[in-house]
């Protein structure tokens, strides 16, 4: 190495972040190659929806990923880190309707936008695989893996009940319906029975519960929530009968245990029972409808008034025939939960509790937590802990579990229950009926049936002439687009008009990224080189749909044998988001707040003013931020100003990356003001130094151990504090070879953090191009300290420390520590009775 002329006094982001930008694009320096010799990595994020621009809590999770693939790229791994666009989904119908633009051409304008900010980053990302999933060469695909699952008996159309918006015409999901109106039109939402396509995820149910296990570098919250979402549970089936009949209601229960505490039995409104009824009963036929319009989750069902309709009819107890119970139509048993019916035990049910004291039901007691046993149960608060049965005759005394056993026995012996597995996962429903999404590949012909579109005429492509000047699915009233022959018969036939869930469509999305053929979705040779993706990051609001789902697709592909591995991700993080504090006034017209931007903002110690009008706003919590409360920062402002590295070193530091990360002016001030500290050490470089720093060495080479096992970890705020450790321990060191040698060590360290200005310091080091260069290596004999702090008490007070060779013997240390000024004069010239000696750690002197 030779000394090169001095650099510039300071760094300049405005110049050199873009030079090494069109430096890295030129030389396709982030490029994978499928047929490197090199181990493989392949780091992945979550990849994004264009919804116009980038905020800041995508600068934090692709940050932390591409801190990852630089590090594993200089530590000699081939690097597979890609991106691109979760492009379909109703933002840009909703979009089209408002703006009077096509769904497809502000999808495009948003991912151009989307894509340069990215790169105003410095991320080293592979372009050449990118993708976006409403492309034809994409979702054609996805087309022809949704016709092999259907082939292998995977995919499926049945009726199913759906929330119908009337006004806007189309399918709402449950969460988009808000009081029982849709939460874009307002109209009462109704319930409606439409033929949907479903994929089978029940068939693997068992297989993603036990491959949870496996998933040891998954958080244990993640998990815990895919477990309760498939819901395994064991249980009674069994039938209450109708009075004097052999015909009865068909329930399953995961409590038998709380069979003497039944009161009442309940079905669903679309129970066979229940309609059955309602043809003659025009005041069942009004309760129903009144169900249909309410919502359909479990968190709905939770908070939502318990409704029922008293039938008129009875069933009797299948462990005492006498007790008759009443049979009620009730709005918080859905159809599609277990058989649609269930037997209401209201002390140990807080829903069955709500419902009997409103009808005014019998609550009895069946499980006691001590000694109590008196049936009258007063309570409002359902009892669900543990305890023994009580008031149940021959099972008095038993454990829940032994009930449960004891009751399933009986049922099976006697001939009216049987024990049974049930889940709450249901298979997926992925029909939608919306314009922008995946086409479902199929045919329907009135001499045929539905049909499969013929892989040689893959991929159909979304027509372009499509209006949303009136509600409803354009597909459905396009002139002739869904007008087509039948494959099998010739005869006139026409189109599926219904599209695919978006989830579909980022359920296979990381298998593309590592294999884009044209011929077909992906090489399975090529796979098995790069997948499972070894890093895996993203927000823990994916934890169950998007990552369930694509743990089935992975495990359905191999299932069907077009891939071998059948978990996706090895290892899952889920970032904290970034926060920032709210600044609003309260409006005198309508009480209601409006918040203010942070540019809008003067703040002033613990007070902040308006700029326009220099009066006071209320200064807010912390929170998440949100376009909403206004208290998002734009990325491309913070670049402008302070540098790209400067941000990529606040998302990085402080905070653990699994915690929320709060925004702050004098952070992102105090990173770039590091940047230029930093900048100013690697300008000391001299490569003609000489001399010797064994403890700089031992630093240098601790750093380097250190900062490898915190970014493997991703605890990249643990390797900016080493950083920060050895940048301090260069600056007070003597010019040294030691110290030219730990200048350009922690040029390394910073390059993945800091890429621009490690580029800009390599340069002037002239050593090429420090994406190319290989990460600093250790010396294994200076991790060991061979230097000890040892403490000096007398008489258990601290009074002095020495620094000594690591083993020194204890005769050594006691001798030191006797000669020491500040123990001598604590000693006040008392002789010392006792020497209490620690090897390597302290030294006691009693007096």
């Amino acid at each position: 190495m030779t000394t090169s002329p001095s650099p510039p006094s300071r760094f300049d982001p405005a110049a050199a972040d873009p030079r090494w930008q069109q430096a890295w694009d030129a030389r396709q320096s982030f490029r994978a190659s499928d047929t490197s010799t090199k181990p493989r990595s392949y780091v992945l994020e979550m990849f994004p929806y264009p919804s116009g621009r980038i905020h800041i809590g995508h600068v934090r999770n692709y940050t932390m990923g591409d801190v990852l693939a630089r590090t594993k790229r200089m530590q000699g791994f081939e690097v597979l880190h890609p991106m691109g666009w979760d492009a379909f989904g109703m933002p840009a119908e909703n979009a089209a309707m408002e703006k009077g633009v096509h769904p497809g051409g502000w999808t495009r304008d948003n991912i151009a936008t989307m894509k340069a900010q990215l790169k105003r980053l410095g991320f080293a990302l592979d372009w050449s695989r990118e993708l976006a999933t409403c492309e034809p060469d994409y979702y054609g695909q996805e087309q022809a893996l949704f016709l092999d699952l259907y082939k292998a008996g995977l995919v499926y159309r049945k009726e199913s009940a759906v929330n119908w918006d009337p006004v806007d015409m189309t399918v709402l999901a449950n969460e988009q319906v808000i009081d029982g109106r849709g939460w874009r039109s307002g109209a009462l939402v109704e319930k409606r029975k439409l033929s949907q396509w479903f994929l089978k995820i029940t068939q693997f149910a068992d297989e993603l519960l036990d491959g949870l296990g496996a998933l040891e570098n998954w958080p244990e919250k993640v998990r815990l929530m895919q477990e309760n979402w498939i819901g395994k549970s064991q249980g009674l089936r069994c039938t209450f009968n109708f009075i004097d009949s052999d015909h009865g209601i068909e329930v399953f229960t995961t409590r038998p245990d709380t069979l003497f505490g039944a009161s009442f039995v309940a079905i669903a409104a679309d129970h066979p029972f229940a309609q059955q009824m309602a043809e003659n009963l025009p005041e069942l036929q009004a309760f129903i409808a009144e169900c249909k319009r309410g919502g359909t989750t479990a968190a709905e069902l939770e908070t939502a008034e318990k409704l029922g309709f008293n039938t008129g009819y009875a069933v009797e107890h299948p462990l005492k025939k006498a007790w008759h119970l009443p049979v009620y139509v009730a709005n918080f048993v859905l159809m599609d939960y277990g058989t649609g019916a269930v037997f209401g035990c209201p002390a140990h049910d807080q829903r069955d509790l709500d419902f009997a004291r409103k009808y005014d039901l019998p609550v009895t007691r069946v499980v006691a937590e001590g000694d109590e046993t008196d049936p009258d149960f007063t309570s409002d608060e359902a009892y669900t802990g543990p305890g023994r049965i009580v008031n149940s005759e021959w099972m008095d005394g038993m454990s829940i579990t032994e009930a449960k056993a004891a009751v399933i026995a009986k049922a099976q012996r006697d001939g009216w229950g049987q024990g049974e597995t049930q889940y709450r996962l249901r298979d997926w429903g992925v029909s939608r009926q919306r314009y922008w999404g995946t086409p479902i590949p199929f045919i329907h012909c009135q001499g045929c049936g539905v049909v499969p579109v013929p892989k040689d005429q893959l991929p159909v492509i979304l027509p372009e002439d499509v209006s949303f000047d009136v509600p409803g699915n354009p597909l459905d009233r396009h002139p002739t687009w869904k007008h087509v022959n039948c494959p099998k018969c010739g005869q006139p036939a026409q189109r599926e008009t219904d599209t695919l869930d978006t989830f579909v469509d980022s359920s296979w999305y990381f298998l593309r990224f590592a294999s884009q053929p044209a011929d077909r979705p992906f090489d399975r040779e090529v796979i098995k080189q790069w997948l499972p993706v070894e890093q895996y990051i993203g927000g823990i609001e994916h934890a169950i749909l998007h990552l369930l789902y694509a743990r089935f697709w992975t495990r359905a592909l191999a299932h069907i044998g077009l891939i071998e591995i059948r978990e996706p991700f090895a290892s899952l993080f889920t970032q904290g988001m970034v926060t920032h504090e709210t600044y609003s006034r309260t409006d005198p017209v309508n009480g209601q707040p409006v918040y203010f931007a942070p540019d809008e903002i003067e703040r002033g110690g613990d007070s902040a003013k308006l700029k326009a009008d220099g009066q006071p706003v209320e200064i807010g919590r912390v929170i998440k931020m949100s376009k909403s409360k206004k208290n998002v920062v734009d990325p491309d402002d913070i670049i402008g100003l302070y540098g790209a590295d400067a941000v990529r070193w606040f998302m990085l530091s402080d905070s653990p990356p699994e915690r929320d990360l709060p925004w702050s002016e004098a952070g992102i001030e105090g990173c770039a003001r590091f940047v230029q500290r930093l900048w100013r050490l690697f300008g000391q470089f001299d490569a003609s130094a000489t001399g010797e720093d064994q403890a700089l060495d031992r630093k240098r080479d601790q750093t380097v151990f250190a900062t490898s096992e915190a970014v493997a970890a991703l605890g990249f705020n643990k390797a900016v504090a080493r950083i920060y450790e050895l940048t301090g321990a260069i600056e007070k060191a003597a010019p040294s070879a030691s110290r030219s040698a730990a200048i350009r060590t922690l040029l390394l360290l910073v390059a993945p953090m800091m890429p621009h200005l490690a580029e800009e310091a390599w340069a002037s080091i002239g050593e090429g191009i420090i994406a190319d260069a290989a990460w600093p290596p250790v010396d294994p004999a200076l991790l060991v300290e061979d230097e000890v702090t040892v403490a000096i008490q007398v008489l258990g007070k601290l009074r002095d420390t020495i620094t000594v060779a690591k083993g020194l013997p204890k005769e050594q240390l006691e001798a030191l520590a006797l000669a020491s000024d500040k123990v001598q004069r604590a000693l006040d010239g008392k002789p010392v009775k006792k020497v209490i000696v620690v090897p390597d750690r302290l030294v006691n002197l009693v007096a």
